[in-house]
């Protein structure tokens, strides 16, 4: 029998292959609902008996439907919830892999299939992935009144409250607590950024993983006009005792009523072009300095950190549709003005593509403006305040049978993970893999693995002097320097981190 005890219970988990066992849905926190709600995460309830354990939990309230994943249903509560693979379930000391997924802080799970643990732990790793607040219920701003004050960044709090779980558990799972890497990509990466600088994370890790880190954090301005928006569009006050009446699926309709205000007008500025309304807030105590400061003055020196972008992020936004279209270079002049990027920059994109179309111009700056360009300056800042950072670019491309298949923001994961032969990646990757694929998949799950089991994932750590990076492709050439995709003295004079309304 494959039970496991917790320090709240005893846990039954299943084979999920000949050598690995999961055991999903385990709580790591209270729900965060009723008197709980918008609070701190409180320490889940204890349980006699064997929990059953071989179903992953609800996930955070969201309008997605993601392919292969559950939905979020009104009622659904138990949300904050952990998931664990093991290849020692009778004990050991292995490197811990804790995964924190992205989905622009509103959805996503740890449901996904791609997120599947199984073949990082039979490369010898014990696995956690995570559910955690999204949209308002994480990342919505209530200013205090009346007495009442709730803190910011409740799904960075949550995070928090998961790794301080696999400190106090994860030995019983066969993981060493004291030697765990935390990853993520996208808001999954940017979250694992701030849990580098944050207080309230500091010794709970020891080695980070970010993939196409996102780059926006907001100020209390900022995430204060959000919240007055959101609860003008729910019909609520935008007090502590409104919201908290209103109830979550009204805040995840209104979220989305405002979100597609600004798709609809292109007048409304900076978040017309991919209206994320939900971001970190630097409130300066939760989350006392963006990700860059902080790592600049040192808070992450002792944390190892590995970086990853693609190289042509923002096409899948604009292949699923959430990106506006740019086809004009009004539009794209106009784009460049509502982030007020630097003269010349897009210029500089444009004599890069002479023979481009616009769109193209576009998404190559806007991957850049908000995951590559990011991604270099998190390995840089980190270097620079005394710690040591790997940095490493996608570069997977291949002939489709209609057009080419991108090296495009997501394609990553399944190759890290090693789930490329999963049937919801084909979007992805483009099709089913090939052998040259599988090969590739292999040689990331192994740096995966050795990272987090040393801290070396097997390059030269990054040089701000030459900037380069491994680059990962499906040849033989992936050990080859960095091309010239993100033309990086063109955002000498772009300001970081992005503060967009």
């Amino acid at each position: 029998m494959d039970i496991f005890r917790t320090t709240r219970g005893a846990v039954r988990g299943f084979r999920a292959s000949a050598d690995v066992v999961a055991v999903l849905g385990i709580p790591y926190a209270a729900p965060p609902f009723g008197g709980l709600r918008f609070r701190e995460p409180a320490p889940a309830a204890a349980w006699t008996g064997v929990r059953d354990c071989t179903a992953f939990g609800a996930v955070a309230p969201q309008s997605a439907e993601l392919p292969g994943s559950p939905m979020w249903s009104p009622g659904d509560e138990d949300i904050l919830t952990v998931n664990v693979w093991t290849p020692a379930p009778d004990g050991g000391s292995l490197p811990v892999l804790v995964w924190i997924h992205g989905g622009a802080y509103t959805f996503g799970s740890s449901a996904q299939p791609d997120f599947d643990g199984d073949a990082l732990a039979r490369a010898g790793l014990v696995v956690v992935t995570l559910n955690y607040r999204l949209g308002f219920e994480g990342f919505g701003h209530i200013a205090a009144s009346g007495g009442t004050s709730y803190p910011d960044n409740r799904g960075l709090l949550d995070q928090v409250a998961a790794l301080r779980w696999v400190r106090e558990n994860i030995a019983a799972f066969g993981g060493d607590p004291g030697n765990v890497t935390v990853a993520g990509q996208s808001s999954g990466a940017a979250s694992v950024a701030c849990l580098m600088v944050m207080d309230r994370a500091r010794g709970l890790f020891h080695h980070a993983v970010v993939h196409s880190p996102a780059s926006p954090h907001y100020t209390l301005d900022i995430a204060a006009a959000t919240t007055r928006e959101v609860a003008a569009a729910a019909g609520c006050p935008a007090t502590p005792e409104g919201l908290a009446a209103a109830p979550p699926q009204a805040l995840v309709a209104a979220s989305d009523q405002v979100v597609e205000a600004y798709r609809r007008d292109p007048a409304s500025g900076s978040r017309h072009y991919d209206p994320s309304l939900y971001a970190p807030v630097l409130d300066g105590d939760v989350l006392p300095a963006d990700p860059l400061t902080g790592l600049a003055a040192g808070a992450g020196r002792d944390v190892d950190l590995l970086v990853c972008h693609t190289s042509e992020e923002y096409w899948l936004l604009d292949a699923v549709g959430s990106s506006a279209k740019v086809t004009t270079q009004e539009q794209l002049d106009r784009f460049a003005q509502d982030f007020g990027l630097p003269d010349g920059l897009v210029a500089g994109y444009r004599a890069a593509r002479p023979e481009a179309p616009v769109l193209d111009v576009y998404l190559a700056v806007f991957g850049d403006l908000l995951f590559g360009e990011y991604a270099h300056r998190l390995a840089e800042q980190h270097t620079r305040g005394g710690g040591r950072a790997f940095l490493a670019r996608f570069d997977r491309r291949r002939r489709g049978p209609h057009e080419a298949v991108r090296a495009w923001h997501c394609a990553d994961v399944p190759f890290a993970f090693g789930n490329v032969g999963k049937d919801c990646v084909a979007f992805l990757i483009g099709g089913a893999p090939t052998t040259a694929d599988h090969g590739l998949a292999r040689r990331m799950v192994r740096a995966w693995a050795d990272f987090a089991a040393t801290g070396d994932p097997g390059w030269p750590p990054y040089d701000c002097v030459t900037g380069r990076a491994k680059v990962w492709r499906t040849d033989d050439e992936d050990e080859g320097p960095d091309g010239p995709v993100v033309l990086r003295a063109l955002w000498e004079r772009a300001g970081f981190p992005l503060l967009r309304p």
